[in-house]
């Protein structure tokens, strides 16, 4: 998915076992619970509605600046706060959900829109096509068309329940939050560096590697001694 992304993948494991260490389990138990429901449920489709993982990142990159990416990943390295299951039960309270977004937005606005409201629109989007009337099937063309309604349980994070209640009666299109934009001249001259500072440490890592082990072969009574013979052959 690119080095940005990547990275951003590996920083957000850290976080998820961070969480799991502190509490003893693991973040999203509600939809492996949802999945687990809906198996015992005879003819139930279980759907993942959410935006695919490599768009949101990659949207939530290009949204941010270069120092921006620098400041939420140092954040993200350095995570060591405390939490407890009360911190998790407080989280529940819609008051207090809605202050630490609010804390959120102030700080990463940009990251906000591409992370929380632009999935806000996607996950909307994809309850409501799922909550459309079945048609029943028809003996002939002639007969009229019967419809009954769908039953759909969401399972979502909490965090998204404002926004889904915001966005239900308004007409969506997702096809621009679908879109990667192009990387900006800054995230190419990153990637550039990274990797010329990978490669030049594994040529340095290889260069030194190479060097020592010639010397300690150099330094063996037999290569010094094969080493002698051919001096002396030489003149010769």
């Amino acid at each position: 998915n690119g080095v940005m992304s990547g990275l951003m993948q590996m920083l957000l494991l850290k976080v998820s076992a961070h969480i799991t260490e502190q509490l003893g389990m693991a973040p999203g138990g509600e939809f492996r619970e949802a999945f687990k429901e809906a198996s015992k449920v005879p003819f139930c489709k279980f759907h993942l509605g959410d935006r695919p993982i490599p768009v949101t990142f990659k949207r939530a990159i290009a949204a941010l600046s270069f120092w921006q990416k620098v400041k939420l990943a140092w954040g993200l390295c350095f995570l060591s706060d405390p939490i407890s299951k009360d911190d998790v039960e407080k989280c529940k309270q819609k008051d207090l959900l809605e202050q630490m977004m609010a804390e959120m937005i102030g700080e990463f606005p940009d990251l906000h829109r591409t992370i929380v409201s632009e999935r806000d629109v996607y996950l909307t989007y994809m309850l409501k096509q799922a909550a459309k009337q079945i048609e029943l099937p028809r003996a002939s063309e002639n007969e009229p068309r019967q419809y009954i309604p769908s039953v759909v349980v969401g399972v979502v994070g909490m965090g998204h329940v404002p926004g889904i209640e915001k966005n239900w009666n308004s007409e969506l299109n997702i096809q621009e939050i679908m879109s990667v934009p192009p990387p900006s001249a800054s995230s190419k001259i990153f990637r550039f560096v990274v990797k010329a500072t990978v490669f030049g440490l594994m040529g340095y890592g290889c260069y030194r590697i190479g060097q020592r082990t010639v010397r300690f072969i150099l330094s063996m009574p037999a290569a010094q001694s094969y080493l002698q013979k051919l001096t002396e052959v030489r003149p010769r």
